[in-house]
């Protein structure tokens, strides 16, 4: 039977069908991914892009299939995860675009589609690299505007369309040396192959399983490059340090004063680093960059609205614990088989921070904070990765811990949380735990620690504003004690000092101070002499956390 029209329901269809293909494979999609430098892993990162773009289109199914799109669009959009997820909403971000006011679409418009998709990729990326998913996205679209001027089957269609990518993907490694070196086919190329094979599925009447399969002997053997890959790329090459992803939801007293324009704000972002991807609609802007200065890409943003959705990673990091994971494999395996007692899970952003908090006895770190909430899910990941009787977990925020104590909730094993609002009280608290200890007394014990110790932070206002008799404006420098805005200026010594002189009191024993990535080692040197002069009797411990958009974090106890 041939078909020559699909409509909203077997468009949604279609996406469903390759939102489970996708998933099904994403682990061996994540064995492939080496280039440009370790930037999480691909197969996840288009496995939860599409997963939410899928959420959407279940939630609005219907007869007309461009309203099927658009939803598909916003949903690939808000839940859009590193490059490959970027530019999978792109395709179809595009792909909607020229097809929201058709209910219907035949093989030459569904072809077309396709190409338009290529195109809004494109234009998204600053520096487009073929061998990649676009090398694959755009060969087999247009080979599919190529078959559609003879072809009316869209069944057929998707069948070439299919094909063209499969061999699209066996070419990437022709066009990237780094892949031809280790033998791997490009794995944001791999996982859209993945989705078009879904859709041919539901073309065909077949139903994909959402039960991932085993993988098969090449996909073993692809994954076993993982590591080996890594290996070609020295640490110290990585130019470009932090992996920084945001969304700017747009407000119009923002934009009545900086009108926006998307390839203005991609100008200005390039200047910052590279592997840059800018996608917006009317609503939001979502930003991928590698960079050495994620706090300035975030000013960048705030000139156009509020930011949501923050992830900064430390791609040195993870390329060292990625070379260094085959070394360690054989060891880990021995030393995960022992169960340990206790275990401490901490939240926190930057790495210092996070070695900090391994130095004094965490033995776990989920990445994130005040602008990157762990899911419970990932808390429950954590927990059950740390292969202990007991778990004791330490948010640091208070927008996490419900979701820590919905995680210690759901897990096996005996957890309980620490209602830890700051990384100055986690550490407070770690510094209390006893190993020899009941869970319940370490708990009462570790929450009691938390009424000695006082934090501070600095960082920088985002608008103009008063708050508590504090006049505040916009990229004034802002001293918070206890969640309290205490003092604000234009000179960052100078908030430090004031935020120290509101903080510290004749009981005051030690004063730690974590200053972040923008904080100029001048000023670190200043801060810590003016303390010393200024408190004589006050113990001071400086450490560098690493962390982005607070420039200090400051302990008092």
């Amino acid at each position: 039977m041939i078909r020559k029209e699909i409509d909203g329901h077997t468009f949604a269809a279609m996406v469903l069908q390759g939102a489970a293909s996708l998933s099904n494979h994403a682990d061996t999609v994540d064995a492939l991914n080496v280039f440009p430098v370790p930037d999480g892993d691909t197969g996840t990162n288009m496995n939860l892009s599409m997963t939410s773009g899928s959420k959407e289109v279940k939630n609005n199914t219907g007869d007309h299939l461009g309203k099927v799109s658009t939803a598909l669009s916003k949903g690939l959009l808000m839940g859009a995860r590193g490059n490959s997820g970027v530019i999978l909403s792109q395709l179809f971000r595009g792909f909607g675009k020229s097809v929201e006011s058709k209910a219907v679409l035949n093989a030459k418009e569904f072809a077309e589609a396709l190409d338009a998709g290529v195109v809004s990729a494109y234009k998204a990326v600053m520096k487009p690299v073929e061998g990649t998913i676009l090398t694959v996205a755009k060969d087999a679209a247009r080979k599919a505007v190529e078959a559609a001027e003879t072809e009316e089957d869209l069944t057929k269609l998707m069948e070439i369309t299919l094909d063209e990518a499969k061999a699209s993907l066996k070419r990437t490694p022709d066009l990237l040396p780094v892949l031809k070196e280790v033998g791997v086919v490009d794995s944001g190329g791999q996982g859209l192959v993945h989705v078009y094979e879904g859709f041919l599925a539901e073309l065909k009447g077949e139903k994909i399983s959402d039960t991932p399969s085993a993988p098969s002997m090449d996909e073993l053997v692809s994954a076993e490059h993982h590591i080996g890959v890594q290996g070609f790329m020295n640490t110290e090459d990585i130019e470009f340090g932090y992996c920084t992803e945001f969304m700017v939801k747009f407000e119009d007293k923002k934009l009545s004063d900086n009108p926006y324009d998307e390839m203005k704000f991609r100008e200005d972002l390039s200047e910052l680093g590279d592997s840059l991807l800018v996608i917006s609609d009317d609503e939001v802007a979502k930003v991928h960059i590698h960079t050495e200065e994620p706090g300035k890409a975030l000013s960048q943003g705030q000139l156009y609205g509020s930011l949501i959705n923050l992830k900064i990673e430390n791609m040195r990091e993870q390329h060292t614990g990625i070379v260094g994971e085959g070394h360690r494999a054989a060891e880990k395996t021995e030393k995960s088989a022992e169960k340990q007692p206790y275990a401490i899970i901490t939240v926190a952003m930057g790495e210092g921070i996070s070695e900090l908090f391994k130095s004094i006895g965490a033995t776990g770190v989920i990445e994130g904070g005040q602008t990157m909430n762990p899911s419970t899910e990932d808390i429950v990941k954590a927990i059950e990765e740390s292969n202990a009787d007991r778990v004791i977990i330490l948010p640091n925020n208070k927008n996490i811990i419900m979701a820590a104590e919905q995680a210690a909730e759901v897990v096996e094993m005996e957890a309980v949380v620490i209602p830890t609002k700051t990384v100055p009280q986690g550490m407070s608290s770690i510094l209390a735990f006893n190993p020899s200890a009941e869970l319940d007394e370490n708990a009462e014990t570790m929450t009691d620690a938390l009424k000695h110790v006082k934090t501070g932070q600095v960082t920088f206002a985002v608008r103009d504003t008063s708050i508590d008799g504090v006049t505040i404006k916009k990229d004034d420098h802002m001293g918070i004690a206890e969640s309290k805005i205490v003092t604000s200026g234009n000179s960052r010594f100078e908030t430090v000092k004031k935020l120290l002189e509101h903080m510290i009191d004749d009981e005051s024993e030690i004063v730690t101070v974590l200053y972040g990535e923008d904080s100029p080692e001048e000023e670190v040197s200043e801060i810590e002499a003016l303390i010393e002069s200024s408190y004589p009797d006050v113990e001071v411990e400086v450490h560098n956390g690493k962390q982005p958009l607070y420039s200090y974090i400051l302990s008092v106890e």
